[in-house]
């Protein structure tokens, strides 16, 4: 399986340099002080990253660890959290809003297309008592990218904190998260950076500082309390203690992207020719509009079956695309084009073993996936 091109929308590829990474020598995160700043320098290019002087976090545990995380530390029981809801992901915040004694009111739109703030305003004309709302930035199971900017522009005419989770995003497309005044804004590290699991990160601003620390009751938990992230460095204290390793991955991760000048812009070019692709082939793209740059979603043609489309490109080309999840996991198939993985040479990969498969599998293209591809990036 090493030699597996894994081309799904995260976990990514990873870097040569970002694999070394893990291998220094570790110290004592708890009593070291060069740790504490180095811990500084790693929050301090992630603020450059989200175009921020909010306070950061690096947090070890996988990005769902930081979803939870400010879901258990602003939620007190009997809150009223509004949940916004075009995709999977953006719905299972209510999970987590129940979960701490929140009470969800869900506000839904089509999953085809990005949230209309237009028609969130609407919502919130007639009702905006609310604590608090949520929502993702990109729905990777159908690779819809949300307006953060025209969202959060909405919540703050009515004071309502926002909970961002740009977990498939940040890193692969533009964030601004000072600008489009954002409260706590959640990443992860195995998406846009490259990096392995195991981190999460977010940006927690003034106001949600503030809200949390006005609780009339107990954070419910200690592993998901924000709280004690106040102050680390001046104290020169972590609440527990961090995953050496996969810190010093992520920090070169994140010095991989900050050295690329053309990050962003790769990401788009790419994704751009990606989708031209498919249509051009005769393959539906899922999203009406508002595609993500970091991950393609299209319709899985008639008759294909993906875990025998997965086993073809796995055992023939060495490559391996996504099927999505929850209630489109028959429907979708998924590229993922984020990070390590948005190449051109690894895409034209992809497209190649995919047209192979698909052709293999009987379905009739009307060019070639790969040359197409080619052509879209003259």
């Amino acid at each position: 399986m090493n030699d597996l091109l894994i081309m799904t929308p995260g976990p990514t590829e990873i870097a040569e340099n970002v694999r070394k990474a893990m291998a220094q020598p570790i110290t004592n995160p708890d009593l070291d002080p060069e740790f504490f700043d180095f811990y500084a320098e790693m929050v301090s290019k992630l603020q450059t990253i989200l175009d921020t002087e909010n306070d950061v976090i690096v947090m070890s545990g996988e990005g769902i660890l930081g979803l939870e995380s400010a879901c258990a530390s602003l939620i007190e029981p009997g809150d009223r959290v509004l949940v916004i809801d075009n995709g999977i992901f953006g719905r299972g915040f209510a999970d987590f809003v129940r979960l701490y004694g929140g009470e969800v009111d869900l506000v839904e739109f089509p999953d085809d297309r990005p949230v209309d703030a237009m028609k969130l305003e609407e919502i919130l004309k007639e009702d905006s008592d609310y604590k608090l709302a949520t929502f993702v930035h990109c729905e990777t199971p159908t690779g819809i990218l949300n307006s953060v900017k025209e969202i959060t522009e909405v919540l703050n005419r009515y004071d309502i904190l926002s909970v961002v989770d740009s977990v498939s995003a940040v890193g692969g497309v533009p964030v601004e998260v000072d600008n489009w005044g954002v409260d706590i804004l959640l990443g992860g590290s195995q998406k846009c950076f490259s990096a392995p699991p195991g981190i999460t990160f977010m940006s927690v601003s003034e106001d949600a500082w503030k809200m949390i620390n006005n609780r009339e009751t107990e954070v419910h938990g200690y592993y998901l309390n924000l709280i004690p992230w106040q102050n680390w460095y001046e104290d020169k204290k972590f609440p527990y203690t961090q995953a050496i390793s996969d810190i010093y991955a992520f920090d070169q991760a994140l010095d991989n992207w900050l050295g690329d000048g053309n990050v962003l812009l790769r990401h788009a070019e790419n994704a751009e020719a990606v989708r031209n692709t498919l249509k051009r082939a005769g393959l539906e793209l899922f999203a009406k509009d508002g595609h993500s740059d970091t991950v393609t979603a299209f319709k899985k043609p008639f008759g294909v079956d993906y875990a025998e489309l997965n086993q073809i490109m796995a055992d023939k080309y060495k490559v391996m695309i996504a099927s999505s999840v929850g209630r489109y996991s028959e429907d979708i198939l998924r590229i993922g084009h984020m990070g390590e993985n948005c190449h051109e040479g690894k895409i034209y990969i992809t497209l190649k073993a995919l047209d192979r498969t698909l052709r293999e599998l009987g379905v009739d293209l009307k060019e070639e996936l790969q040359l197409i591809f080619a052509k879209e990036l003259v």
